[in-house]
């Protein structure tokens, strides 16, 4: 690989994950529970706020077209029918607004079923996605390429932010590219980098993951600019076991050759506190500092 780090230009194209589909038929509805669940918590509780709102509103309006149908209620009050919906809704029956019509009460029927349905739902909605287990893995921003034991290498580090442990943590690195066929046909590869050690046995602290950049590695020859000719990226993921949970947990993160920093190695992070247990500086997790890289042998 280069030895000269030249400047990185700023990423134009989009993620990998990024990708429109052209030709597929959209099923929105089929695929609400994965996008519910992929949302973060403060947009899942806005959309469950909001539906919440609007569905009110629509039996508010419902009660309305039936005109003097809820007793107690001032005729014609959107303010009376909406919170008259709210309490059926909910079940709640205060007991001051009451359905005194045929069509009111089938009105509180239906709403009555809605609300049960909808709470279920809900529910059920919100603890999956809070028993849903997850991974805290900080990736470095960076990847750096120097000399470790005297080889060329790539290397990243990543760290456990929780703190409990993640067991039998297993790392891939896979190197993704576009080539060209013997037949002149533009294809999309993958290659897996070999890690001088891919398994750790308890992921407590921090790991550096190391591919020596031999003769076998797909990445000898390339360089900065071949990278970028080729749209390369590099894809990692992290499986294992959360100690707690005893559940199987991933996390992953994408780099590009403009987060490659050459001739550059990691900041220590790893010290003795006072007491003697081993510390963690977060603050200078992503940094780098500049190293000759000499000539692997």
């Amino acid at each position: 690989m280069s030895t000269e780090p030249p400047a990185a230009p700023p990423r134009v194209s989009q993620p990998f994950t990024d990708v429109v589909r052209i030709g597929v038929r959209r099923t929105p509805l089929r695929d609400l529970y994965h996008h519910l669940m992929d949302m973060s918590w403060a947009l899942l509780l806005g959309f469950i706020g909001c539906a919440y709102l609007v569905i009110n509103t629509l039996f508010a309006l419902a009660y309305l077209a039936g005109g003097d149908c809820i007793e107690n209620a001032r005729v014609g009050s959107f303010h009376d029918a909406f919170f008259f919906s709210v309490q059926t809704m909910a079940t709640i029956g205060y007991g001051k607004l009451v359905p005194h019509t045929t069509y009111a009460n089938a009105m509180v029927a239906f709403e009555a079923l809605c609300g049960i349905v909808g709470t279920a739902m809900a529910t059920g909605l919100m603890f999956a996605k809070f028993a849903r287990p997850t991974a805290r893995v900080l990736f470095s921003r960076v990847m750096v390429v120097s000399s470790r034991d005297r080889v060329r290498s790539l290397m990243f580090r990543m760290a456990n932010e929780r703190g409990n442990q993640i067991v039998e943590a297993t790392v891939r690195v896979v190197l993704s590219r576009n080539e060209l066929t013997v037949e002149g046909e533009s294809v999309r590869r993958f290659y897996d980098l070999a890690l001088a050690r891919d398994r750790n046995a308890i992921f407590a602290l921090s790991w550096t993951a190391v591919h020596p950049i031999t003769p076998a590695s797909p990445l000898y020859d390339a360089t900065f600019e071949s990278l970028l000719a080729c749209d390369a990226m590099l894809i990692v993921s992290l499986m294992g076991i959360d100690e707690t949970s005893t559940q199987t947990v991933h996390a992953r993160t994408i780099y590009y050759p403009e987060d490659l920093r050459w001739n550059e190695r990691f900041v220590d992070i790893i010290s003795r506190a006072p007491d003697g247990r081993r510390q963690i500086d977060y603050r200078v997790f992503h940094d780098t500092q500049r190293m000759e890289l000499g000539d692997p042998p």
